[in-house]
């Protein structure tokens, strides 16, 4: 005798309906639910350099905008919190719904990996997979244990890796012209 085994598939309203926990973070990949607890203190410090460094740049051209760990819904089946986003002026008010949520895919998206299997699994995997089939144009992992960032970029219409820097080398973004920073930064 076999047994069925269905998938729950999570939505936006079965998230809404689990009691609030500050100290959680419930994200939904294609219909799979993730929970994480609060990250630890080096990856805050390090994602938000990375955010400022960006902050920096973005005042200086005037040409978009970041946002740390802002909420992204994609559908009611996608919804996810990454920790650095970059959005050009000209794409941020066609992604912003009533609510104030973002609803498409910004140009960049930095995630810094948090400890542990499940987690390297969403950013690595089921992030990557979203990301590139939303039109991502840059993904930024970043492994601040390690202190190195994987940088992918959109190529023949999916996110591909096309570098791994370590701390002593410099990161550069076509997508934010001009923008040149020691990853050593990042992880100071």
């Amino acid at each position: 005798m076999t047994q069925a085994t269905d998938k729950i598939r999570w939505t936006i309203a079965d998230i809404e309906v689990l009691a609030a926990d500050e100290w959680k973070s419930y994200e939904i990949i294609d219909g799979e639910l993730f929970v994480s607890r609060a990250p630890h203190i080096r990856h805050q410090s390090v994602g938000g350099r990375i955010y400022a460094n960006i902050f920096n740049w973005s005042e200086e051209t005037n040409l978009g905008q970041p946002f740390f760990t802002p909420g992204i819904i994609f559908s009611d089946a996608d919804n996810v919190i990454p920790d650095v986003v970059w959005i050009s002026n000209e794409r941020l008010a066609q992604l912003v719904d009533d609510e104030g949520h973002l609803t498409g895919a910004p140009e960049l998206i930095v995630e810094v990996l948090s400890a542990g299997n499940t987690n390297e699994r969403r950013d690595k995997e089921a992030k990557l997979k979203l990301y590139s089939l939303k039109g991502v144009k840059e993904y930024w992992i970043v492994d601040w244990r390690l202190r190195e960032i994987e940088v992918y970029r959109r190529e023949d219409a999916q996110l591909a890796l096309v570098a791994t820097l370590m701390e002593d080398d410099k990161i550069t973004s076509s997508i934010l012209p001009g923008f040149i920073c020691n990853i050593q930064q990042f992880f100071n």
